[in-house]
């Protein structure tokens, strides 16, 4: 079975960490080759934001333990991309 190319999570996040701090951490999971965190809304406490990340055969409960681990909540997964190659990127 492939694991997943490409996912984009819609998540909300404590203002700290810091988004870098979580892209470092992120960027360190087996498979994932780049990561990108885009800031969509920010609250007192909360941020809101788009999480983007591309690899090869990578396991969404690995990114997802890493998020948990810094007290982010994935909301919705916005889009999943598995197999040989990233269709419609």
């Amino acid at each position: 079975m492939t694991g997943l190319r490409k996912i984009v999570l819609d998540v909300l996040k404590p203002s700290e960490p810091s988004v870098i701090e979580i892209s470092r951490k992120l960027s360190e999971v087996e498979g994932v080759d780049g990561v990108e965190l885009d800031v969509q809304e920010v609250d007192r406490k909360v941020e809101t934001v788009k999480v983007t990340i591309e690899g090869t055969n990578m396991k969404f409960d690995k990114i997802n333990a890493v998020l948990e681990k810094y007290g982010a909540v994935v909301h919705s997964i916005d889009k999943a991309c598995s197999g040989k190659k990233i269709v419609g990127a």
